[in-house]
């Protein structure tokens, strides 16, 4: 099976990243950036922008696009191949409240990103652009 998502990272002008709580597949929570699947039509960076403002109640705008990036998972016992468009993006303004799929929002520097995302994929995308 093959998905595509779309995200951001999302950096303001001190050199802060948006860091979201969710559920992973098991129901632990996990900090994570905010991304999620494409709806039909929709390009990867409106999907990019879509889920960010669902996510985190930040409306924002693209810098720039990313690497993508491609990883395997588990679900319901087959195996998943997901590539994530990834964007550099900057906050515009706080437009309303997360969904129901995020349990917190928060604003972290760098040391403290790169300490609290469980995945790879993320702390690699926060290590290679926000200065340290």
């Amino acid at each position: 099976m093959i998905e595509f998502s779309a995200g951001g990272l999302v950096v303001d002008a001190a050199g802060r990243v948006l860091l979201i709580r969710a559920r992973d597949l098991r129901a632990r929570p996990v900090w994570t950036l905010p991304k999620g699947t494409l709806a039909p039509g929709e390009t990867t960076a409106e999907a990019a922008l879509r889920e960010v403002r669902e996510e985190t109640g930040w409306r924002c705008e693209l810098v720039r696009p990313l690497e993508p990036v491609t990883y395997w998972f588990q679900r319901d016992g087959r195996r998943v191949r997901k590539t994530v468009s990834w964007f550099l993006m900057r906050p515009v303004e706080k437009a309303g409240d997360h969904d129901h799929e995020v349990d917190e929002v928060a604003w972290a520097d760098r040391a403290e990103a790169l300490a609290r995302l469980r995945y790879e994929s993320d702390r690699r995308l926060v290590e290679a652009l926000v200065p340290g």
